[in-house]
């Protein structure tokens, strides 16, 4: 039996998670459409603060910092499920969408942030998909996008040391 997750503490994470057997559906641009307003709705509702995101063929990367009283499992809960739900009312309810449970790594300093910021950007270029970031439609590098800054370094240690 797997043991199940800790809560995580409040800060900002970069979390990784998966569609199901690494099926395709962000390829599906409608599909793509359809997570992005899932992704700025629950942030809009102030759920969470999106600071860098990319949508890859089968996996997404996000670089989030839960509202205080948001655990990054739910925040994380939020996202998966409301998908599930919205996707399913067009493909079917009898269809497995993501993968269980997902990747987490706590942003630590300034520079953690920016390494994974980075990553997330550099995500489909080091793909093969485009050659600069700011040319893929489903990353936070492509203009026009609303994201949330980090926190101030002041805020980011009270946030690491809580």
């Amino acid at each position: 039996m797997k043991p199940g997750r800790l809560i995580s503490p409040p800060g900002t994470y970069f979390v990784t998670f998966s569609t199901w057997d690494r099926h395709r559906f962000f390829v599906v641009e409608a599909y793509v459409r359809m997570f992005l307003k899932t992704l700025y709705r629950h942030r809009h509702e102030s759920r969470y603060e999106l600071h860098a995101f990319v949508i890859m063929p089968e996996h997404v990367h996000l670089l989030v910092t839960p509202a205080i009283d948001v655990t990054i499992e739910k925040a994380v809960q939020l996202i998966k499920g409301a998908y599930s739900h919205d996707l399913g009312n067009i493909i079917g309810r009898k269809r497995e969408i993501w993968q269980r449970g997902f990747t987490d790594h706590r942003i630590r300093s300034e520079m953690d942030f920016i390494h994974h910021r980075n990553y997330i950007r550099q995500n489909p270029v080091e793909r093969g998909i485009v050659p600069n970031p700011c040319e893929y439609p489903y990353c936070s590098a492509y203009p026009g996008f609303t994201l949330d800054p980090w926190p101030s370094a002041a805020e980011a240690a009270n946030l690491i040391a809580s």
